[in-house]
């Protein structure tokens, strides 16, 4: 059973595995908010929400190396993928995902930090239903889950980062409002982050 994370919680995802974690993959998912009453269908007959998963690489000193996103889907050593762009949000499960070789990463990499945009400009108010959840590639046993309820006027959140450690990588949930649309817009704030 996987672990339910509060904001600013930290886990160690070594240990959820219960063996030496080889390979992740970041899931994330989310639904339109479906509009209400007579009035609400009418006008808003378009309900498809395009968030975009992205991962920032960030190095030992602290600098964003390396981006993985809908516009380039693997990163520069072929380490960590993207599964492609969703743009609407609809069905179950997870919507995009990326996928993370933890064992054949560069041993300088620190931190991997998640974030989701909308590349349209739509706001978190259109958007419900939004998690993202760490699974064990190779096992398919979710090790960790952070529900991405803040709804509100901003147009991306940084959900979460990973980081190296000497017993292995762990886990902590961010969810930080920002009003990004591409992943290109939040590397200060990635950076930021894990050195809150």
């Amino acid at each position: 059973m996987s672990i339910s994370l509060a904001k600013k919680q930290t886990i160690s995802l070594d240990k959820e595995a219960g063996t030496g974690l080889r390979k992740i993959r970041m899931g994330l998912g989310w639904d339109p908010v479906k509009p209400s009453g007579f009035f609400g269908k009418l006008l808003n007959s378009d309900t498809a929400v395009d968030l975009d998963a992205s991962c920032i690489v960030v190095d030992n000193n602290q600098r964003p190396v390396d981006m993985v996103w809908f516009r380039q889907l693997k990163s520069n050593d072929g380490l960590i993928s993207h599964s492609g762009d969703n743009r609407t949000g609809d069905g179950n499960g997870d919507d995009e995902t990326i996928s993370v070789n933890l064992e054949a990463l560069s041993g300088n990499i620190a931190h991997l930090v998640f974030t989701v945009n909308s590349f349209l400009g739509q706001t978190f108010e259109k958007v419900g239903n939004a998690y993202c959840r760490i699974v064990d590639d190779v096992t398919g046993k979710e090790l960790a889950r952070f529900n991405l309820s803040d709804q509100g006027h901003h147009t991306g959140m940084i959900m979460a980062y990973l980081t190296r450690t000497a017993s292995g990588w762990n886990v902590t949930a961010v969810g930080q409002r920002s009003n990004g649309r591409t992943v290109a817009d939040l590397g200060n704030e990635a950076v930021a982050a894990v050195n809150a």
